[in-house]
């Protein structure tokens, strides 16, 4: 049955309980709102607020919006974009979407006005959702966006560009408007891309959303009582895909807005939640923040707190050691994924294998995996190979690019792009990646886009990025500059031209030198990360 199914469950079996917590870290007073009380908080305000619903206005919400959707002729099969910061209404607008039966289609907040145009038309977005942070951007665009597809304003003082959604849903009918939809129907389209980084949309069905939901409750064996503290973007099938097993149980989720040690172990402690994920960099500021003294557990109410897992990058194993001291009864889980394969689950480490800390682990709830060589036959036990997985959540394609399908789906089979190994027990263990993405603080980088820009600028002879180990985020971009012969160029000039690219995409490595191809012209990236990787070059991490 499709997930929306779940969510009108919960409003029948658990309607007046709180469903979805909305929490500030900015703001000190904690304080009931309703939903009509949405106000738009910038970082210096003075306002204070926690906003809360229930599951019975979370399905009201939803009909909503999918009620206006199917008044403005949103019709099954039809894709709408949400371009949203996470936020109370972020859930809500996601189930209205497929209550319609049309597809929902989330967006990287960080995309630039280009990489929004580019998606909505890869996609090819009947409707675009999008939140205040995002007018700038939106506004750039919006001549040409609107010309075949409607613009939904969610936030107050809606712009003249766009159509105030919380007028426009007020106004609609709550009640579901029971359109037929079925395991096989598609469901949403979420982005990925490959080491060129243009971005890929990826096509997935009901069914593989409600395996989702099945895997993670599986996995981590979440109760009604459960509360899980979603920190990650929702966008993201991560964050969403984690949450899908409270929607299972109906589940209480926190939604935390912000990140520090501080501001998670206090919303811990206040909402007492029970199941919190982590990204290995913000896992490293917790465990920092205990070592200096700043942050200390008898400060705070976490002994409700079970279960801490991370996922989005591979996880030291030292981290995790380190975790286990402070935190001796907690159980651990990693969790490996990609947006392919609906994201987390389809291999972990089980929260009963702490003893193979280093492993991303065994086959998911439902999930077949394998090793394989390029030809598609298995690897001998212990022999390096490409990671395959095979389940039901796995992607129905790449939408309109039948040709990079074939390259990834083989009878069934998900190839991965990751290298890995399985040792005598059946765990597996990634060894490095196939592309050349970059993973940065559980966030894609794509060496190719970085390269081509800075290639623009006018002193730079060549270009080539690759990762470089770093303890907090896993991974950093590093660029080496090869100049143009005579030409003098400081690493503050190259710095400065960066500025023209989002800052998580700008290198925090400047390596003058020359930059290595081979006899058919391309960069020898494997030969750079043996030069490179490990030695202790001059870093520069942006500060602007």
């Amino acid at each position: 049955m499709p997930i929306t199914e779940l969510l009108e469950q919960n409003a029948e079996k658990y309607g007046n309980e709180v469903s979805i917590v909305e929490v500030n870290p900015q703001i000190k007073e904690n304080r009931r709102m309703l939903w009509k009380d949405y106000d738009l908080i910038q970082p210096t305000s003075s306002l204070q607020y926690r906003r809360e619903i229930t599951w019975g206005v979370f399905n009201e919400k939803a009909n909503r919006f999918a009620q206006l959707l199917i008044s403005r002729g949103v019709r099954k099969g039809d894709k709408v974009a949400i371009l949203l910061m996470n936020c109370l209404e972020w859930l809500p607008i996601y189930f209205g979407v497929l209550k319609t039966g049309a597809l929902a289609v989330p967006m990287n907040f960080r995309y630039s006005s280009e990489e929004i145009k580019y998606c909505l038309d890869l996609s090819e977005a009947d409707v675009l959702v999008f939140g205040p942070e995002f007018i700038g951007r939106v506004e750039t665009i919006a001549e040409e966006i609107s010309k075949n597809r409607i613009l939904f304003y969610v936030g107050g003082d809606c712009p003249s560009f766009a159509e105030d959604y919380d007028k426009l849903a007020a106004n609609c009918p709550s009640v579901s408007p029971n359109i037929t939809i079925t395991d096989d129907d598609d469901a949403a389209i979420y982005f990925s891309s490959g080491t060129t980084g243009f971005p890929k949309a990826i096509l997935h069905d009901h069914r593989s959303l409600m395996h989702s939901c099945k895997v993670e409750q599986n996995h981590h064996s979440q109760t009604h009582n459960d509360i899980f503290l979603c920190i990650p973007p929702l966008y993201h099938t991560g964050a969403k895909m984690h949450w899908f097993g409270s929607l299972l149980v109906g589940g209480k989720m926190v939604l935390l807005k912000g990140v520090s040690p501080e501001t998670i172990f206090d919303t811990v402690s206040r909402e007492k939640c029970t199941i919190v994920w982590l990204l290995v960099p913000w896992a490293l500021d917790i465990l920092e923040a205990l070592d200096n003294g700043k942050l200390n557990i008898s400060d705070y109410d976490l002994k409700q707190w079970r279960l801490m897992h991370i996922g989005a990058q591979p996880v030291p194993q030292s981290l995790i050691l380190r975790w286990k001291k402070y935190f001796p009864n907690h159980q651990y889980d990693t969790n490996y994924g990609l947006s392919e394969s609906i994201g987390p689950g389809c291999v972990h480490l089980g929260v009963e294998n702490i003893h193979k800390v280093g492993a991303i682990g065994i086959a998911g709830y439902g999930w077949e995996v394998k090793i394989i060589r390029d030809n598609g036959e298995n690897v001998e036990q212990g022999e390096v190979g490409e990671l395959a997985v095979k389940g039901p959540g796995v992607m129905k394609c790449y939408y309109n690019n039948p040709e990079a399908t074939a390259e990834v789906l083989q009878d069934g089979w998900l190839r991965t792009g990751d290298m890995a190994r399985m040792d005598e027990d059946g765990f597996i263990f990634l060894v490095d990646r196939k592309k050349d993405v970059v993973i940065s603080g559980g966030e894609n980088l794509y060496p190719v886009e970085i390269e081509n820009f800075m290639a623009k600028f006018d002193k730079i002879k060549d270009v080539a990025v690759i990762g470089l180990p770093d303890r907090r985020l896993g991974e950093i971009a590093a660029a080496i500059v090869e100049l143009k012969e005579g030409i003098s160029c400081t690493e503050d000039e190259i710095n400065e031209f960066c500025l023209g690219m989002p800052r998580y995409k700008r290198p925090k490595k400047i390596i003058f030198a020359k930059v290595p191809r081979n006899a058919t012209g391309k960069i020898e990236k494997p030969k750079l990360r043996q030069m490179y990787c490990g030695e202790n070059i001059v870093e520069k991490e942006n500060k602007s």
